[in-house]
């Protein structure tokens, strides 16, 4: 997510204590570079736009904090998307639920993601990047334990598996905080392919749960689905010592609470978070079924290679944002949502035929596109807010709805996830397959592929033949 970096005139005064593991790890010291470092790794007068500071610490500090990030985030995911590679093992384990039951299972955690990354967003700033990545990775324990825990009890009560099942947002929550400290450490000519990296590495922790937890479980005699908890427990403590331990604070990244006023007040920001929904919404949502959805339609096929479907559209992401760099986001995107609705009716046929081969190599593409149109949208948000600047002031004003408009259509694009499985579960329920669902995916995929092309691509639209 992108933020705006100032340097705040009431900053936290220097110190003359400079931490020198800090000022070893970039080469350099506070005198010649212009950086002061104080107890908890807070650094006074980070700014990343000074060339000769940039060169001499900044560079090396910033990847320093990005991989570390990426780590944090990547955990983050993988326990966001932990019940949907979990919730197709629970009859296996005893416990007896209904296909919708199952559905929420599924949607809960990516539901209550969806509404934290506003408030993860606002964490940086307050208590600092490398401070609430501590915090937030050790906040990782509470559903891999609850989780571990549920998952021996097969008479517990579904209300307490919802309730368990929920913990597991506060992994999708890291994206937002994540994404907005990386956007402090990083110059503008270098913050978008810093934060693909970030967003591409967290995107991936979704594939390597899907494809490690089935192994896990059943390594050794009989299933011990508890291990699925258990294996994030020393992860999420490495992740914790390790961003306490090289990572670091920004005293100068300040949140803009008015940025999103602002994008709030811009129409673009909500046809933008709309279209979103059927990007992000359609990877994470699908990512969450897809596993159910095998287990449902193809019993005989093991679970260990739905993970292919997660890793194709994290892979995709980046390829989607250089595609919109040479074609324009609008394009990309509407190619994007046409190659969806393809994947999609393609599977409706594969369901009707019962032909495994063919569902799976269509979700592969759907997975894919996805990911292309994740890029895309992003590409887009910055071009559409820039567009018809008047004078450097104005561009300032677009620069920070543009941030505010990223952060709102990550929180809004999330709800997809929550989405999708429920509508699999109403069609499950009405029709006894999700054919239903399906074809009303479609409709919203020709939808959202009309509305980005009417406003965005359409030459008689207010941007004209401007490539948004």
């Amino acid at each position: 997510m992108t933020q705006t970096t100032s340097t705040s005139a009431d900053a936290p005064p220097p110190s003359t204590t400079t931490d020198t593991s800090i000022a070893n790890a970039t080469d350099t010291t506070s005198a010649t570079n212009g950086l002061t470092v104080r107890r908890g790794r807070w650094i006074d007068g980070w700014d990343p736009e000074n060339a000769a500071q940039w060169e001499s610490a900044g560079r090396a500090t910033a990847r320093r904090n990005l991989v570390m990030s990426i780590f944090a985030e990547f955990l983050g995911f993988a326990v966001w998307a932990l019940w949907s590679i979990v919730v197709p093992q629970l009859p296996a384990a005893g416990f007896d639920l209904t296909a919708d039951q199952m559905f929420w299972l599924i949607a809960v955690p990516s539901l209550v993601g969806a509404t934290l990354r506003i408030p993860y967003t606002f964490a940086v700033p307050v208590f600092g990047g490398r401070n609430w990545t501590v915090i937030s990775a050790l906040l990782l324990l509470a559903p891999a334990g609850a989780l571990a825990w549920a998952v021996q009890r097969p008479d517990l009560s579904f209300g307490v598996l919802v309730a368990i099942a929920a913990l597991a947002g506060v992994g999708g929550g890291n994206f937002a905080s994540s994404m907005a400290n990386i956007s402090f450490f990083y110059p503008e000519r270098e913050k978008g392919r810093a934060l693909g990296l970030n967003a591409a590495g967290g995107n991936i922790g979704t594939a390597a749960v899907q494809l490690a937890v089935p192994l896990v479980i059943v390594a050794g005699a009989g299933l011990q689905l508890e291990r699925a908890g258990l294996m994030f427990v020393p992860l999420a403590l490495v992740a914790a010592v390790l961003a306490w331990r090289f990572m670091d604070n920004l005293s100068n990244a300040k949140a803009d609470p008015r940025s999103y006023g602002a994008a709030a007040r811009a129409r673009h920001t909500w046809i933008i978070s709309f279209v979103y929904i059927g990007t992000f919404g359609s990877f994470i949502g699908f990512s969450g079924a897809f596993p159910t959805l095998l287990k449902n339609q193809f019993p005989e096929v093991t679970l260990s290679i739905a993970f292919l479907g997660a890793l194709v559209g994290s892979v995709a992401r980046p390829a989607g944002g250089a595609l919109a760099d040479r074609f324009g986001g609008a394009r990309v995107t509407v190619a994007s949502f046409a190659v969806m609705a393809a994947g999609t009716v393609s599977a409706i046929f594969a369901l009707r035929s019962g032909a495994f081969g063919l569902f799976f190599g269509s979700f592969l593409v759907l997975f894919m596109a996805t990911g292309a149109g994740n890029g895309s949208v992003y590409r887009m948000i910055p071009a559409v807010f820039r567009f018809g600047a008047t004078d450097d002031a104005d561009r300032g004003r677009r620069a920070k709805a543009a941030a505010g408009c990223i952060g709102i259509a990550g929180a809004v694009g999330a709800v997809g996830g929550f989405l999708i499985p429920r509508g699999f579960a109403v069609s499950t329920t009405a029709t006894g397959t999700i054919e239903s669902a399906l074809w009303v995916i479609v409709a919203l995929y020709a939808v959202m592929a009309t509305t980005t092309w009417a406003v965005y691509g359409r030459r008689g639209s207010s941007f004209g033949t401007t490539v948004i």
